[in-house]
């Protein structure tokens, strides 16, 4: 193939055990917590599941800071359990969605709140205010295992030790097997497709040289400096 430009490196997220997985692309699903959606003034229990896209470069790998973003002084964390898609498919059973899973990782939805809320008010596309650089840092990918159950467990998030989120899987409003099922109604879901699916309350703004520690009970850490 003769590329008029030179051909863009595909993101990659190493996994636990060795290797890398390659992403194709980045879906997040919105309020996926009653508390959060109720924080954000939402009602949780009238609002089906939605979804938005990050690009799938704006991963951060593991061990790298993340730049203060321009164009914000709202920047917030949202700390979020990842499945990483084994096997795609359109319209694929809540019942069998577990089984289309290579692996978890724990993420952050990092958020402009600022360009978000202005966009919310205009009635505009939330791209900019989720869609930056460098917005999803991630973990490393443990592949799944059954000692692994996506509906419960921990999930926390400290900011200089001091815990700003606290949750449990068990809280989310739709399973990870409920979110794949849904979003595989959209759009056919791809390998490499990556699904961040949604955050505890008590997102808050973060500041230059805030150390960010985030954890899914069962998975490796997420640790992140806001350089």
């Amino acid at each position: 193939m003769d590329y008029v430009i030179p051909a863009t490196e595909p993101s990659t997220v190493p996994v636990i055990g060795g290797g890398l997985f390659p992403v194709r692309r980045i879906f997040c699903v919105g309020r996926n917590y009653a508390a959060h959606a109720r924080e954000m003034g939402s009602d949780p229990d009238r609002e089906p599941p939605f979804f938005f896209m990050k690009p799938a470069d704006a991963i951060l790998l593991p061990g790298r800071s993340m730049p203060y973003p321009p164009a914000t002084s709202n920047l917030h964390h949202e700390i979020e359990l990842v499945l990483a898609i084994r096997t795609g498919g359109h319209d694929i059973a809540a019942e069998a969605a577990l089984g289309h899973i290579y692996g978890y990782a724990v993420g952050l939805d990092m958020t402009r709140r600022d360009l978000q809320n202005d966009a919310k008010k205009t009635g505009r596309p939330w791209d900019m205010a989720k869609g930056f650089d460098l917005s999803a840092p991630i973990a490393p990918i443990q592949p799944a295992k059954p000692d692994f159950d996506p509906n419960r467990g921990a999930i926390w998030l400290d900011v200089n030790g001091t815990r700003r989120q606290q949750g449990d899987l068990a809280d989310q409003i739709w399973s990870p097997a409920e979110v794949i099922a849904g979003l595989s109604r959209l759009v056919t879901l791809e390998p490499g497709d990556l699904i961040f699916t949604g955050t505890p309350d008590g997102v808050a703004a973060v500041e230059r040289g805030d150390r960010l520690s985030g954890h899914i009970d069962g998975l490796p850490d997420l640790l992140v400096k806001i350089a």
